[in-house]
């Protein structure tokens, strides 16, 4: 058995020294310049490493397996605390397009393209082949198309982060596929239509961010599924309805942003009295009624947002046992009476209840 071992051990020495040796395959190698060929990096010369036939060698943002020599990462970020960028003291730039090329290393786990703020062009569809791939990043560029509707077939995906581009179309029905995902970042593009209804099968999912898009509909129930989600971020589109009462219900969701859209109705109770919830914004909208009256020992939030609505009736009573409000918001609404005493409001300013209907009381006018 321990010999069994050995010949193991040496097996795969010998396999990465040769591996060492002879560097990248010749095929990964034609992929990677490939790629580069359809890239201009005018100003760090990121893409002058990229010489000798060892890409596995010194290739910038390239990182190989050392016993195959097979290419497993791509990883070029424009905003690194590389040398590179300190020295020249500036973040990247770079224009062109992704190409093709890259899909042919069917190894890759990471492909990281960040930050280069004028890559145009669409996701090459083949993306969706590299069946280990694991994150794809390709946030702060120009892209533009829609997002390859194959998209689930990535089921090793665990980051997918497509932010800050110019992204159309609507969001693929197969990306609630993705079983292994566990971040998710679509916001700031022009992606339009509704939420996939069965959003919650994601239900790895610690952080959907869908914020500063074009997003009709309403928000799907079965989000509330997802036991692991703790930032979920859909403001800035043109989403309506009524927000389901399910979401305050789950147990790790600590940020919630919902302003800048066309809500109505109530607000959850839930969402107030849910002693998790740590930023909670609903600004903009058109939610109706009173601010519930649920607020206890439990309450911990850095940020409570609800102005900009249509709330009637008072300040509720029970902020004032709030273990700790940073930031309140109550503007721009219709809230009459006097403002409770004591913490919170002890520390807040009068833009926290300015233009609203006939509030009085510190820090207003005096009752």
């Amino acid at each position: 058995m321990a010999r069994h071992s050995f010949l193991l051990l040496a097996v795969a020495i010998i396999a990465a020294a040769v591996a060492a040796v002879s560097g990248c395959s010749l095929s990964d190698r034609k992929a990677l310049l490939g790629f580069r060929q359809a890239l201009n990096e005018p100003y760090l010369g990121l893409f002058n490493s990229w010489t000798g036939s060892n890409c596995c060698l010194n290739w910038y943002g390239v990182s190989c397996d050392a016993a195959t020599g097979r290419v497993t990462d791509v990883n070029l970020r424009g905003e690194s605390e590389d040398p590179i960028f300190e020295k020249a003291g500036r973040s990247g730039y770079m224009t062109g397009k992704l190409s093709p090329a890259i899909c042919g290393i069917d190894t890759i786990t990471t492909l990281v393209v960040a930050d280069w703020k004028d890559i145009a062009g669409e996701i090459p569809a083949c993306v969706t082949a590299l069946s280990s791939l694991r994150i794809l990043d390709l946030i702060g560029n120009k892209l533009s198309g829609e997002i390859p509707a194959d998209i689930g077939r990535l089921n090793r995906l665990t980051v997918l982060n497509l932010a800050d581009n110019t992204l159309t179309g609507k969001i693929p029905p197969s990306i609630t596929q993705l079983t292994s995902l566990k971040h998710l970042d679509l916001s700031n593009n022009l992606l339009t239509g509704e939420i996939p209804k069965n959003f919650g099968d994601l239900a790895m999912l610690s952080r959907a961010l869908l914020n500063r898009n074009q997003l009709t509909g309403s928000i799907p129930v079965s989000i509330s599924k997802i036991y692991r989600l703790a930032d979920l971020d859909l403001s800035a589109n043109h989403l309506t309805g009524s927000v389901p009462f399910e979401l305050g219900k789950m147990p790790v969701l600590s940020v919630l942003n919902l302003d800048s859209n066309s809500f109505k109705g109530l607000i959850p109770e839930s969402l107030l009295s849910n002693g998790g919830m740590g930023i909670l914004n609903l600004s903009r909208n058109g939610f109706e009624g009173s601010i519930p009256d649920v607020f206890g020992s439990h309450s911990y939030f850095m940020a409570l947002d609800l102005s900009y609505n249509n709330l009637k009736g008072r300040v509720p009573e029970s902020l004032a046992s709030a273990k700790y409000i940073g930031h309140l918001d109550l503007s721009h609404n219709h809230l009459c009476g006097s403002i409770p005493v004591g913490e919170p409001f002890d520390h807040l300013e009068a833009s926290s209840f300015g233009f609203n209907d006939c509030l009085c009381g510190n820090p207003l006018k005096t009752c």
